[in-house]
């Protein structure tokens, strides 16, 4: 299980929190790609998506590197393991909750039953 921080975690979901960084994620799930392959199907100019690519930097969600004059992105899915894993204890949880109240529900009987012996 990979730990993650607080300040890492909130560095992630606020960089995850925004549409048009969460599409330049999916661009490079399909694979390395420049950074003015990922701002042509947004409708804005270079220096924003620039910012939006330091954001998802800084976040640690991808990496940049320099070919000649091409700015290479490429993800880096390692830094989401942290978030998966803080989402996944929520789910287990969830998932208990849901099952109790599932049980619950097919023989609320249960319960009264208790409650009278009581």
């Amino acid at each position: 299980m990979v730990k993650c921080d607080s300040n890492e975690l909130d560095s992630i979901f606020s960089a995850l929190g925004d549409p048009t960084r969460r599409a330049i994620l999916a661009q490079l799930a399909l694979g390395e790609t420049c950074v003015s392959e990922l701002a042509a199907p947004h409708q804005m100019s270079l220096p924003a998506v620039s910012k939006h690519l330091r954001i998802l930097e800084s976040a640690g969600l991808l990496n940049k590197k320099r070919a000649g004059k091409t700015i290479r992105c490429s993800l880096n899915p390692a830094a989401l393991e942290g978030a998966a894993d803080w989402v996944e204890q929520y789910r287990q949880f969830w998932e208990g909750q849901f099952s109790q109240l599932a049980r619950f529900l097919e023989n609320p009987d249960t319960k009264k039953e208790k409650d009278s012996h009581d």
